[in-house]
């Protein structure tokens, strides 16, 4: 097993001696006064987070094969909101490598280091993409599945300026649970469709087993690193009550080989109010036959790009 996947010995030991055993591992948890308290601070960081990186961006452009110009003048081939210079440069793709070519006089920049010449980009697959700025202007070469596209952050943009907020349930002691994680026989890479209806790869390890509301029922986490899970999943109030796609929510393994759920702090995914976003669908087995009404709750309107209908998705609009 790679050591960036390899989990504490001990967790793993306790889970599996668990899953044989039946009985569940488990410390005790904080007081529902406390569990209430870090909801609150979790909420409120994350709609921060989410209002910088999330609800600003202001357009997705998939990038052909060969050149394409860009800019905010509507002849160009991708068109950039209005602060963006006239004429911008060029977009080079060539098999896995984009190269932008600035434009004469267009003030482009690179972490404050003005762009002057052609540039190869890092895309935001690694953890350090480049992210190029003009005019007020982000813009990042961005990865779904095996397509690369742009990705244009406007903080004036309308989308930014017309965000509605967020709407949550009231935090319920009943929707904070202990897990059981059940290991798999070996890590392996899962793949899922996006809302683009590109097949994204992400790593797993096992299963969370828990109680929620008098029934026993089981979510398949991503590992996105040691110990760190993140839950991709539908309920039976999805589509109603709840964003139809998908919700997400993270939990961390702790060394009994339990996990919290709280799902208190499930909230939706950014394509829920931003159709410029790439959002991960459910694996098939991550879809709960319960009603899960705890954490954010639906977005309270329909977007689409301006001026356009919204992105579909190839895989049948789940």
């Amino acid at each position: 097993m790679p050591a960036y996947w390899a989990l504490p010995l001990l967790a793993l030991t306790l889970a599996v001696s668990a899953c044989h055993s039946g009985a569940a591992v488990s410390t005790p948890d904080v007081s529902p006064e406390e569990a209430r308290r870090l909801t609150q601070t979790w909420r409120a960081k994350h709609e921060a987070d989410y209002r910088r990186e999330w609800v600003t961006i202001a357009g997705l452009h998939f990038l052909k094969d060969g050149a394409q110009s860009a800019g905010s003048d509507a002849a160009n081939d991708i068109v950039f909101p209005a602060a963006a210079p006239s004429r911008l440069g060029r977009f080079v793709l060539t098999g896995e490598s984009v190269r932008f070519e600035p434009a004469p006089g267009a003030t482009v920049a690179l972490r404050d280091t003005p762009v002057t010449a052609p540039l190869l980009l890092v895309d935001d697959g690694t953890p350090k993409a480049d992210e190029l700025t003009t005019n007020g202007l982000t813009f990042v070469v961005h990865r779904s599945g095996a397509r690369k596209a742009l990705r244009v952050w406007d903080p004036n943009g309308p989308l930014a300026t017309g965000f509605l907020g967020f709407q949550w349930f009231d935090i319920q002691p009943a929707y904070r649970v202990t897990g059981r994680f059940v290991e798999d026989r070996a890590p392996r890479d899962v793949q899922t469709v996006n809302t683009f209806g590109d097949t994204d790869t992400y790593k797993t390890q096992g299963v969370v087993e828990f109680t929620l509301n008098g029934e026993t029922l089981r979510l398949r986490p991503f590992t996105t690193r040691p110990g760190r899970f993140y839950f991709v999943f539908k309920d039976a109030s999805s589509g109603r009550e709840t964003y139809g796609a998908a919700r997400f929510l993270y939990s961390d393994l702790r060394e009994d080989g339990t996990t919290i759920l709280d799902f208190n702090q499930a909230y939706n995914p950014p394509c829920a109010f931003n159709p410029f976003t790439t959002c991960p669908l459910p694996l098939p087995e991550n879809r709960l036959p319960v009603r899960v009404l705890a954490g954010e709750r639906a977005y309270p309107a329909h977007t689409a790009p301006p001026g356009g209908s919204p992105p579909q998705s190839r895989s049948g609009g789940r």
